[in-house]
């Protein structure tokens, strides 16, 4: 009984210290095991992570039994563990890295400069050629690739393409991806509301949970959504059908009206919300309530 009262008084003791910042730490804390056990379990990490574990435990009992060349091999191994995380989980940490860049803080449209009434008129001028070329070349079973570029800059696939920078058509982006054309196999990058770049290479997907089906087109645009926060569409060569692949998603059947909402949803958000945000600047009196 005089133990429960002494640890009582105790808890009672650590509440009455424990002020603002050590609540601010432990939420800090907390987001971050949340987002490093959400990251592992949503990618191949997590089965690297079992194995870390049984080598703990293998550590910890080749300790309770003495063991001693077992212990000694994992205190050296455990020495470079750092190193050896650093290694392995590289494409893990290199895509927590970029979620981290691509957060809310300072963020921008899609688009270049420009004024919010410009950047606008790009991308629905750009949005409706991609919407209008892709239908068509569903129908001709032309298979094509295109990248819209957001906040993370593909300045490194676009080096291994053909730089072009002309204003989005229709039958530029058909012309582009003709079978007999120089550069149909590849990626086109849209940048700023222009045909940037075309025939650039895809990092394909190491996903072992892609359908079968797919092929090296569609693995290519889930390759580089997972390592961006592109968004791609997608005309498959084989069967015609359009899809639209963001965040390591691929959403497929797309027709034109749910191609045009799709991508509007998608790349219009952020313009709108940019005037939005223009026209309240201009006029402060409509964010302000009554005075009474």
């Amino acid at each position: 009984m005089d133990e429960i009262i002494a640890a009582w008084h105790l808890f009672l003791q650590m509440l009455r210290q424990f002020s603002w910042n050590d609540a601010l730490d432990i939420i800090l804390v907390s987001f971050i095991i949340y987002n490093a056990i959400k990251l592992v379990r949503e990618t191949r990490a997590g089965q690297l992570v079992k194995g870390i574990i049984i080598l703990l435990v293998v550590w910890g009992l080749a300790t309770l039994l003495k063991l001693t060349m077992m212990r000694t091999l994992m205190v050296y191994l455990f020495q470079y563990a750092l190193i050896l995380v650093m290694i392995v989980f590289q494409p893990e940490i290199r895509r927590a890295l970029e979620q981290i860049g691509r957060s809310e803080f300072g963020r921008k449209s899609w688009l270049g400069g420009g004024t919010s009434e410009e950047i606008y008129r790009r991308n629905r001028l750009c949005i409706n050629a991609v919407v209008e070329a892709a239908v068509q070349m569903s129908k001709q079973k032309t298979g094509a690739l295109m990248v819209f570029e957001m906040k993370t800059k593909l300045g490194d696939i676009i080096d291994t393409g053909t730089i072009i920078n002309a204003l989005p058509s229709v039958p530029l982006i058909c012309n582009i991806f003709f079978n007999k054309a120089p550069l149909h196999d590849g990626a086109m990058i849209l940048r700023d509301g222009m045909v940037y770049a075309a025939g650039c290479i895809l990092p394909l997907t190491k996903s072992d949970r892609v359908a079968i089906e797919l092929g090296t087109r569609h693995r290519a645009a889930i390759g580089m959504s997972e390592n961006s926060d592109a968004v791609i569409v997608v005309v498959s060569e084989e069967t015609g059908q359009i899809s639209v692949v963001s965040n390591g998603v691929i959403t497929r059947n797309y027709t034109r009206e749910t191609l045009q909402s799709e991508l509007e949803s998608r790349l219009l958000a952020e313009s709108t919300e940019e005037k939005d945000e223009k026209k309240q600047s201009r006029f402060p009196s409509f964010r302000r309530g009554k005075k009474q």
